[in-house]
């Protein structure tokens, strides 16, 4: 396999973070004329939203729970505008729901996770003591959904494992 990364420009880190997450790993064959690649999945990018997977997870999350004052502060700090934010929870609530990854995680807790609450009613049942540990894992266990060209075991339809 040969590297065929290509530029993201993450937004919402604010100049902390180093150039490696200026690009996106992916691969490909060497055959000549071949622009197929095999992007493998990821805990720093959500599919192609441009933003970080840890800001959209964490303040989507938070959402749940904020008086309007600190939202609009961290949503300046971030600079994520509200129309984003919204996207990111219907994205939570009506597309995340329908993949193969959620459908294998939701049947894994009980009672059940209520799907309206995401991502924050799963961060709250995950093991981790800080919340820093529990993003992690969240982060880990939505991998498959960053891309359509992962693994064919993280790919795969946890029904039929």
């Amino acid at each position: 396999m040969h590297r065929a990364c290509y530029p993201r420009k993450p937004r919402g880190e604010r100049g902390v973070l180093d150039e490696s997450y200026q690009r996106r790993l992916s691969f490909c064959c060497a055959e000549d004329g071949c622009r197929r690649r095999c992007t493998p999945a990821s805990v720093r990018f959500l599919g192609r939203k441009v933003y970080l997977g840890v800001i959209v997870v964490l303040i989507t999350a938070l959402n749940h729970g904020l008086s309007a004052s600190r939202r609009q502060r961290l949503i300046e700090t971030l600079g994520v505008c509200v129309q984003t934010l919204r996207r990111w929870q219907q994205w939570w609530r009506e597309q995340f729901v329908q993949t193969r990854c959620w459908r294998g995680l939701a049947g894994q807790f009980l009672p059940p996770i209520l799907t309206a609450h995401l991502p924050s009613a799963l961060l709250e049942r995950l093991s981790g003591r800080a919340l820093s540990e529990r993003v992690v894992q969240l982060l880990v266990l939505i991998a498959p959904t960053t891309t359509t060209t992962g693994s064919p075991r993280a790919m795969a339809d946890p029904r039929k494992m």
